[in-house]
């Protein structure tokens, strides 16, 4: 009512006296009771009275009243009776962001250590020029690891498009979200019914260029010569996700006649939105960071034979690697996404993003760290297919999310029903999608940093 958020019970299952059975019972009467200051409503309450029975056949009379009552709070202070202070600013919450923030100290240190340390030594013996053929001979049968397959690590990735697409999706769904929380850092995104999806929507649309730009960049420096479909895939495969799930829930919501459906009239609103801003803003960076940032710059030649691949151990397959790669970055936004989730399906007001903030710089660090982990130890076992290694093992931080999604629905929710559970995991699956090619992304590009800057330093025959 008038945007603010309004909850109270249609009916409940009420236990039986007489019997071992429960009953479900209607409330018949609602009282609606209105805080006013002047011409503008404060506050809203929303109480139900006269439980009846449900019973076949049986007509009801539903009756309310409404009581109206001055008070003395402002306009812009009536929220505040919505926000949970003692929840989102308990000690758990502090201790969590400050557990994150020393795991990643101690990480960036320990990888800073292990890679230069590595390196450097690595730097030495390959730059190392000796004309004592047993000292040559020696270190030519010691060499292996990242140097043997500088001819193929540059080589471009299987499946370039769909790469190229979901790098540059994820780059801008990056700055989408720490737009989004800029923005409700500096506003307040939590007044108003559906702000923050609006805001969601019009900060996506205007920064499609982005993805077009790295997509278009990417795709163009890997010698890609399918310029439509990429085009066409970096604008449209995000969009078409959402629009997929979307419209599977919406259909449940109309069969089980629910307001939760989505009215045609919005959807109308933003296929507009996303077709006369996002997709020609898509397909202008496509052509922006072909010509701008397209060219190749590898510091290796790529050689015209594959070089065959060793047989690893088991830890260091890229499928393994994938799956590891996302623990450490979960285990940074543990906490926060079980504030998330309950400010999402239990209807508390999530207003602290701040601390979103601080988790969401957090997660990226973490990310990159351990992806780089990753795709060294990958060149080092002499396996040159780094690059959707690298996606996926960041990517993996959205499926221990969606794995934790499915504890919480169990123990910390009394969802039932197949109209609940298909909301909740739906529209959970669409933000692990979200997440997974955001963190896909990121891993991915703080990769390509790392491999192209230890190839530039060695000798390249």
């Amino acid at each position: 009512m008038d945007d603010l958020p309004l909850w109270g019970f249609v009916g409940e299952l009420h236990p039986d006296r007489n019997s071992d059975n429960s009953k479900h019972v209607l409330y018949t009467h609602k009282n609606i009771i209105i805080k006013f200051n002047k011409d503008q409503i404060i506050h809203v309450n929303l109480t139900q009275e006269s439980p009846k029975p449900l019973e076949a056949g049986r007509i009801f009379d539903l009756t309310y009243s409404i009581k109206w009552i001055p008070t003395n709070v402002t306009f812009a202070r009536r929220f505040d009776v919505y926000l949970d202070y003692p929840f989102f600013e308990h000690q758990i919450h502090w201790f969590s962001v400050f557990n994150s923030f020393m795991m990643v100290i101690f990480l960036t240190g320990l990888v800073s250590m292990i890679l230069m340390r590595t390196l450097r030594n690595d730097y030495a013996k390959y730059a190392r020029e000796d004309d004592d053929l047993e000292t040559l001979e020696r270190d030519v049968s010691e060499e292996s690891g990242w140097k043997l397959v500088h001819g193929d690590v540059f080589r471009p990735p299987y499946n370039l498009v769909l790469l190229s697409a979901v790098v540059g999706t994820g780059a801008q769904l990056a700055l989408l979200v720490l737009l989004v929380i800029l923005l409700a850092i500096v506003g307040t995104l939590y007044v108003g019914r559906g702000a923050i999806v609006t805001t969601f929507i019009l900060c996506y649309a205007f920064t499609s260029f982005i993805s077009g730009y790295v997509s278009g960049g990417m795709y163009s420096r890997n010698g890609g010569k399918s310029w439509i479909k990429s085009m066409i895939l970096t604008a449209c495969l995000f969009p078409f996700m959402c629009f997929g799930i979307g419209f599977i829930l919406n259909t449940v919501a109309i069969f089980y006649g629910s307001l939760a459906a989505i009215p045609f009239g919005t959807m109308v609103v933003v296929f507009v939105i996303w077709a006369f801003i996002s997709f020609p803003l898509a397909l202008l960076g496509t052509v922006v960071g072909r010509n701008w940032s397209g060219a190749p710059n590898n510091p290796c030649r790529v050689k015209t034979i594959p070089r065959p691949i060793p047989e690893k151990k088991w830890y260091l397959t890229p499928s393994v690697v994938s799956l590891m790669g996302g623990l450490l970055p979960f285990g940074s936004i543990f906490i926060e996404m079980y504030f998330i989730f309950t400010s999402f399906w239990n209807y508390k007001v999530y207003y602290v993003y701040g601390f979103m903030l601080l988790v969401f710089l957090i997660l990226i660090i973490v990310t990159v760290c351990v992806t780089i982990v990753g795709t060294y130890f990958l060149l080092n076992a002499e396996n040159y297919h780094w690059q959707w290694t690298s996606f996926f093992s960041a990517a993996s931080t959205a499926v221990y999310v969606y794995l934790y999604s499915v504890y919480y629905y169990h123990v910390k929710t009394k969802m039932s029903g197949f109209f609940q559970t298909s909301f909740y995991f739906g529209y959970t699956l669409m933000f692990c999608l979200g997440l997974g090619i955001l963190c896909g992304a990121v891993g991915y590009l703080g990769s390509n940093l790392f491999v192209r800057r230890i190839y530039r330093n060695i000798k390249c025959d």
